[in-house]
């Protein structure tokens, strides 16, 4: 199956965070790229860290990336 790039971080703590998100709502998130722009120093030039689902949840999970964070709760 094709793994989709739904997201490019210059950050590996974004790319990070998102592959939490995307796990925890279900989906089969990869991150790809990640040693080569971090030991490399090559973020930019790369196109950066890639995150990835598989090719028949990328439509959903872009619509979950874009979409508002509501907590249930207010932090403490």
């Amino acid at each position: 199956m094709e793994m989709i790039t739904v997201s490019n971080e210059l950050n590996a703590t974004e790319a990070d965070m998102k592959f939490s998100r995307l796990e925890a709502a279900g989906f089969h998130p990869f991150i790809s790229q990640v040693a080569s722009a971090i030991w490399g120093g090559t973020a930019i030039a790369s196109g950066g860290i890639r995150v990835q689902v598989p090719e028949d949840e990328a439509a959903e999970a872009k619509e979950f990336l874009d979409g508002t964070v509501t907590l249930d709760k207010p932090l403490e």
